[in-house]
């Protein structure tokens, strides 16, 4: 109240306030001699005395509450997400856990066998190609299953709606299909592929909360099987002979 009044106003100011305020009197009483009065510019908003006092002068931006510097920290500091949409660094792969690491490598070898095992006798069998063929819907399978229940948990970034459900369905239908064509095993190996292919995009860009290493790894993986995949559509063209051998 007393900078807010003129000079000459200032012993009735004066008075009311040690009326009204009996807890401050002796203190303002004490400070009276010490009172500084400063003149000023008079402007619109502000007197034409004001009352210079350290103990009078109102203190701000001395004080903030806890909860108002946590919420204002918690704005600032960017939400931790993992790596975005098909963003992720090969070099992460040494993070990569060892048992995800060498049962990934081991899941490998169906693969790589088929292939390798043809070429090296010359001849195509239609019935490794089959094997291999079923070995990569079962992979399939297993990929779309895992997608699905990384959205059950209720912490989980990857929420169980129609988009990760669907997409979790999609390789499983493809792996049937696949298994249909057993008499052609080229149309088999192309849906495979396809299945593969939609089941890594999918796990780059759809569910991004997955971390660096596991993006690393199937990839890798992927690649491998599908040049393995391939690989068997080339060796198709050697002699055929079957493995089972017919009786009369």
């Amino acid at each position: 109240m007393l900078p807010c009044v003129g000079w000459r106003s200032f012993p009735l100011a004066l008075q009311l306030y040690q009326r009204t305020s009996s807890l401050c009197k002796p203190n303002l009483t004490a400070l009276i001699p010490t009172l500084r009065l400063e003149r000023s510019l008079v402007t619109p908003c502000r007197p034409a005395f004001q009352v210079r006092h350290p103990m009078l002068q109102p203190r701000t931006g001395l004080h903030m509450s806890a909860s108002r510097q946590k919420r204002r920290t918690t704005q600032e500091e960017p939400e931790k997400r993992e790596l975005d949409l098909l963003r992720y660094d090969m070099r992460s792969l040494k993070d990569t856990p060892k048992p995800a690491l060498y049962l990934g490598l081991g899941g490998l070898i169906p693969f790589v066998a088929a292939p390798l095992a043809m070429s090296a006798f010359g001849c195509y069998y239609p019935e490794l190609a089959y094997a291999q063929v079923a070995y990569g819907a079962s992979i399939l399978s297993f990929l779309g299953g895992a997608r699905w229940g990384f959205t059950l948990p209720e912490g989980s970034p990857a929420k169980p709606d129609w988009i990760n459900l669907a997409n979790s369905a999609v390789p499983a239908i493809l792996a049937w299909i696949a298994l249909l064509f057993k008499d052609t095993v080229t149309e088999a190996v192309l849906i495979v592929v396809i299945g593969l292919g939609i089941s890594l995009h999918s796990d780059l860009s759809l569910l991004p909360t997955y971390p660096s290493w596991f993006k690393a790894l199937r990839a890798v993986l992927t690649l491998v099987a599908v040049a393995s995949l391939v690989a068997t559509l080339m060796v198709s063209s050697f002699p055929k002979k079957s493995l089972i051998r017919k009786t009369s």
